[in-house]
């Protein structure tokens, strides 16, 4: 372990809450909760505000709404919370080559490895100016943790939120370390925790003080070797730059058990639709076609088919996929359905889509069909008919006479939107026919308009 606090953790603050409220001024400084919003949805970020009342992610969003019904709850947009993480990557990638993402929010970056840092007062002026230029290009905060290690820098970002700086000086970890809980250590888990409770052991000094011998007979080997070197604050662990993707999946929860068998075959075909899509979009094929099915009593399970080579062709994964809900029973009822793809590559075998093309002959859907597919999953019972357009909560809209908006709400054959954008104030709400033909969806706006001449983070001009 380095004797410098070089190792550096980003943390944004609440990210997916304060990029909806830097887009929608009428939020700002509001209780916004962003997650599914079916009664079977859960929080995936709720802003400070939200979290006053007791709000936190991974709530299940009905109780979400018990504890702050007043709060503005809205429909994730994973596209542009992507665009936001690649403009911060990208500040990141300045720094050092050695950039390791954790999720499109947070990241590890060894500033040693890039020149940017050499001791504690050069790595604190690396953070501050990270921050800065975060909130310049995105508008956006972010809580920065320095240390000498992964795990102490992670705790120093933890310490530092909202919007805040901490720097871990070598030879205080100890001290810092020992009076918190055990939860505080990576892999220390609700259920490790009651366990090590019920052993007497609830701070890291009272870990480091059972020994190693104790916490191997306790957690086993691996886990408990592992627990005491972090209990002394001994973190070996490198910033590694690439991560490599194991699967590419996708998964609904559904509102109301789906019981027909029909009406599964085809989530699970639009599913694997999905899943295809981001395989493609990241340039990979994959050899195993795994289907996960949880069941009315929450039992899962998952059924797997490893094919001759990688493939990224839909028919394929539909087809596969169809296959292993064959040998699934789901009489009683459906919870959740996914269609995941493991075993990746970054090419195809050719000979899977011939494989595919006779497969088609025999009535699996061409790719342009996911619409009507999904038109069918959702229960629309004549397929010719006209489909009701549905409008998420929080996404973007634009009306021909009074510009680009989003989603306050909508039901009854009607929608609400409020017109305004990253840069204006507070604006109007107006309602609309859900099929007004002067309202249509639209692309995210950025958050803070880049002036004319200016490269993007990280983009260097010729």
């Amino acid at each position: 372990m380095r004797n410098t606090p070089t190792i550096l953790h980003l943390d944004m603050d609440a990210f997916f809450a304060s990029a909806e409220q830097a887009s929608k001024p009428s939020l700002r400084g509001k209780a916004v909760i962003v997650g599914g919003l079916g009664p079977r949805g859960v929080v995936a970020t709720a802003s400070y505000e939200a979290r006053v009342f007791g709000v936190h992610s991974a709530m299940p969003m009905a109780q979400a709404r018990r504890l702050a019904p007043n709060a503005a709850y809205l429909v994730p947009r994973f596209g542009f919370y992507r665009s936001i993480s690649e403009q911060v990557m990208a500040l990141l990638r300045v720094l050092s080559p050695l950039v390791e993402p954790l999720s499109l929010d947070e990241a590890f970056v060894d500033l040693e490895a890039g020149g940017a840092a050499w001791d504690e007062a050069s790595a604190r002026l690396a953070g501050a100016k990270l921050r800065a230029d975060i909130r310049a290009v995105t508008g956006l905060t972010g809580s920065v943790g320095l240390a000498a290690c992964k795990m102490l820098a992670k705790i120093a970002s933890e310490q530092a939120k909202p919007d805040g700086l901490v720097v871990i000086e070598p030879g205080t970890e100890r001290a810092m370390l020992g009076p918190m809980s055990v939860r505080t250590l990576p892999g220390v888990g609700p259920a490790t925790g009651d366990h090590l409770r019920r052993a007497g052991i609830h701070t890291v000094e009272e870990l480091a003080e059972a020994g190693e011998d104790e916490l191997v007979r306790l957690l086993g080997k691996a886990h408990g070797h592992a627990l005491y070197a972090m209990a002394l604050a001994r973190d070996e662990r490198p910033v590694v730059a690439e991560r490599e993707t194991k699967s590419v999946s996708v998964e609904d929860t559904y509102d109301v058990d789906i019981h027909d068998r029909v009406r599964v075959g085809l989530e699970v075909q639009r599913l694997a639709d999905r899943c295809v899509r981001r395989l493609r979009e990241a340039g990979l094929s994959g050899r195993t076609i795994v289907l996960k099915v949880r069941r009315y009593d929450f039992s899962t399970l998952t059924r797997s088919e490893t094919l001759r080579g990688p493939t990224d062709d839909p028919a394929v994964v539909r087809e596969a996929a169809g296959r292993l809900l064959e040998s699934v029973d789901t009489t009683g009822g459906v919870r959740l359905l996914g269609v995941g793809v493991s075993g990746l590559a970054d090419y195809t075998q050719e000979d899977l889509f011939a494989q595919a093309a006779g497969e088609r002959g025999q009535g699996a859907q061409d790719p342009g069909e996911d619409g009507a597919v999904e038109a069918v999953a959702a229960g629309v019972a004549d397929a010719g008919a006209p489909v009701e357009r549905r409008w998420a909560a929080g996404h973007d809209v634009r009306h021909a006479e009074f510009g680009h908006g989003w989603v306050q709400g909508s039901g009854v054959g009607r929608v609400t939107v409020r017109f305004e954008t990253p840069e204006s104030g507070p604006g109007r709400v107006r309602t609309f026919r859900v099929d007004d033909p002067e309202l249509s969806p639209a692309e995210p706006l950025p958050l803070v308009p880049r002036a004319p001449g200016v490269a993007a983070a990280g983009e260097v001009r010729a």
